[in-house]
């Protein structure tokens, strides 16, 4: 029988990065709450033993408040666990050991303390007695520094002495009265607790005097707006500049393929399947890849940083304006990654009500999938010309993308709160991590994470539809295929919008994978062009002479509204239980597309007559 070790912790208190020591696992660290929404397993391998390492999401108590301390509670009392990894912040001595009593209170499971960040709170003044801790605990506390990788062997040894076949008596730190009062009970867990840390705590540390020296201009409620807004301002202008070597790079191997396919003895039919249905549509969104890592790159630091915590404190006052508190903006965060890790992100929210709102927001964020389209399109009708201070239009444009999409996005919140979800605002909770330079192993983790989820989506999705693509430009001809006919059958319904044949034929299978658009439209422009679509420059500068600007502008707007792809609307199904709630998010994105792209397209064609 499989052993099962549960991997229990408070936020920020470097649980993952523990896990990821333990099983080698790639599982990204940041410094917000949440971002470990369900559990995550990988094996375990100790000298003299074997088992499963279950990530457990982190909570600051067992009082059942969200769906992450539901499941955590419910791990703490059941059988399936043969041991406990209890992973707590060094530098929060009172909350470290309020956690680790309440948890051991709870739970007969044997196990180890991971005393971690100790160096952190040694460079603040902290002195532990872990020994008397430990005696008081009675189970073994090891210190340990998880982003370093020190402690970790120590941490191995007290999990081998310790191995997880026995149990073990709760311990009884205050007496269980089942006639005091609820308050009563509280305040005695308080007054037990304190007593320890009193005990255990030598010599008490002061607040990281570096971190309020910064947070004096971050968390200004005029300054901080504006260092948020120059962040992700250069942000998008380091993704626009630096990409552009690698991004050519890519471009001219995959021109390069599409002449060698050229030179190939075999059948005409073959070279424009290998070199138009293939390499035109992988080609086409591959590209994107030096875009999409340097975007994550970027997040990955400033979220080990401490940045994003504070971006939530200061967006809380604006999501307060929608009557939602900033623990929101934490999904929405996740959103801009994708849609569907952000919609089960809204597990931390509380309020069911909130958790529904932030769904029918999430949609609207500018996820990785919009990049290869925005990029398309941008680089098609937006000159990269320079603003002002080495500032470049393109960037510009963008953000501008970005900051439309999180605007449109409040205002959906608010006109659900104001006239479907009417109540009382929730208070935010969230703890702010003391500024710490990243760990370059941890961001490299997460940046080859992200780019396999993107290889791998392009090897498959992409790679399918556009064969399916180029079967039906193809098929039975090219001047009259699956495609013409299908596309033409659409047509009427989205000229208002002034997409012709092409883009609706091409916004079919958007449906499935929003990035989809750029490998359709290389296939569907490489067929009727003879095979001369070979990379997205060539495709760039066929969009920029064949359509007008209303068009490319019109579906700009539409891919800020696009209905979601068919992954997105499963996951609202399954994390809100409601069929009706994802019906509601597609129809009402759906005709908030059309609309927003009509108007632009009508406004458009007016200013260029």
């Amino acid at each position: 029988m499989n052993k099962k070790i549960a991997l229990v912790g408070t936020p920020n208190a470097g649980k993952t990065a523990v896990f990821n020591l333990l099983t080698n696992s790639q599982q990204r660290v940041a410094n917000y709450a949440g971002v470990t929404v369900d559990s995550a397993e990988a094996d375990l391998i100790l000298p003299n033993h074997h088992a499963t390492l279950v990530d457990l999401p982190g909570a600051y108590s067992l009082h059942p408040y969200t769906d992450e301390e539901k499941v955590l509670l419910n791990a703490v009392k059941s059988t399936s666990f043969t041991g406990m990894i209890l992973v707590v912040d060094a530098t929060q001595p009172e909350r470290a050991i309020r956690f680790l009593i309440e948890v051991l209170n709870t739970t007969t499971m044997p196990a180890v303390v991971a005393f971690n960040m100790i160096d952190l709170a040694e460079s603040r003044g902290y002195r532990y007695d872990l020994k008397k801790l430990s005696q008081i605990l009675g189970v073994p506390v090891v210190a340990t520094m998880a982003v370093k990788k020190k402690g970790l062997v120590d941490l191995i040894i007290e999990l081998e002495k310790e191995w997880f076949e026995k149990t073990r008596s709760p311990h009884q730190f205050f007496p269980v009265d089942d006639h005091a009062s609820k308050k009563n009970s509280i305040l005695e867990f308080y007054k037990k607790s304190d007593l320890v840390v009193k005990e255990v705590c030598l010599k008490k540390g002061g607040v990281d005097k570096r971190t309020e020296r910064i947070d004096q201009i971050v968390l200004h409620p005029v300054w901080g707006i504006l260092v948020l807004l120059l962040v992700l301002g250069i942000a998008f202008q380091l993704m626009f500049n630096l990409a552009q070597i690698p991004m050519d790079w890519i471009d001219s191997l995959f021109k390069m393929l599409a002449t060698q396919v050229g030179m190939l003895p075999i059948p005409e039919m073959v070279k424009s399947f290998l070199a138009d249905g293939v390499l035109a549509g992988i080609g086409g969104t591959i590209v994107f890849l030096p875009q999409i890592l340097i975007l994550f790159a970027l997040i990955l630091f400033l979220e080990d940083f401490g940045f994003m915590a504070r971006a939530v404190f200061l967006l809380d006052y604006w999501m307060g304006k929608v009557g939602l508190h900033g623990r929101a903006f934490l999904p929405i965060l996740s959103s801009y990654a994708c849609a569907v890790p952000g919609i089960m992100a809204t597990k931390t929210i509380e309020n069911k009500r909130d958790r529904i709102i932030t769904t029918m927001m999430i949609p609207l964020t500018t996820c990785s999938a919009r990049i290869p389209v925005y990029t398309l399109l941008i680089a098609a009708f937006i000159p990269n010309t320079a603003v002002f201070a080495g500032v470049k239009l393109q960037g510009l444009v963008m953000l501008g993308l970005y900051l439309a999409g999180t605007l449109f996005a409040l205002v959906v919140g608010a006109v659900l709160k104001k006239f479907f979800f009417k109540g009382p605002r929730s208070p935010l909770f969230i703890e702010l991590p003391s500024y710490k330079w990243p760990s370059f192993q941890s961001i490299s983790k997460g940046l080859i994470y992200r780019g396999k989820l993107f290889v791998t989506r392009v090897g498959t999705i992409i790679l399918a539809l556009s064969m399916v693509i180029w079967v039906m430009v193809s098929f039975p001809n090219k001047e009259k295929s699956f495609a013409y006919d299908l596309g033409h059958f659409i047509e009427p319904v989205m000229k208002p919008l002034g997409f012709d044949w092409r883009i609706s034929m091409a916004m079919i299978p958007t449906f499935a994978a929003r990035e989809v658009m750029v490998s359709a439209l290389s296939t569907v422009y490489a067929v009727g062009d003879g095979g001369e679509v070979s990379n997205t420059d060539k495709l760039s500068q066929i969009i920029q002479k064949e359509w007008p600007l209303a068009t490319g502008l019109s579906l700009l707007v539409w891919f800020i509204f696009a209905p979601q792809c068919i992954s997105t609307l499963s996951t609202i199904r399954r994390e809100l239980q409601s069929t009706k709630w994802m019906m509601v998010s597609m129809v009402y994105l759906f005709v908030l597309a059309y609309f927003a792209a009509w108007l632009t397209h009508s406004i458009a064609l007016r200013f260029s007559m």
